[in-house]
């Protein structure tokens, strides 16, 4: 739902002038790797096991806002900075 509200204000505010865009970034709360990965046999050719690995999900880690530079527009207005 985050992701979602912060690509929605991202949209919403697309022409606000100095709006600057935010983006979500996740972590997982919790894995652990119970068997680890198996090689390929070398006498049968024959792939190896995958590893088995149990987690809890993922949860919103940060919302940073992107403090990139906009870009700049003329207006001839000595009051204006950039």
């Amino acid at each position: 739902q985050t992701k979602m509200d912060v690509i929605g204000n991202n949209i919403a505010n697309v022409n606000t002038i100095g709006y600057k865009a935010s983006r979500t970034t996740f972590a997982e709360i919790f894995a652990q790797t119970m068997s680890g990965a198996g090689a390929p046999d070398p006498n049968t050719g024959r792939g190896g096991t995958n590893p088995m690995q149990i987690g809890l999900g993922m949860n919103v880690n940060a919302v940073d806002t992107l403090m990139g530079r906009g870009s700049l527009q003329r207006t001839d207005n000595p009051t204006d900075l950039s």
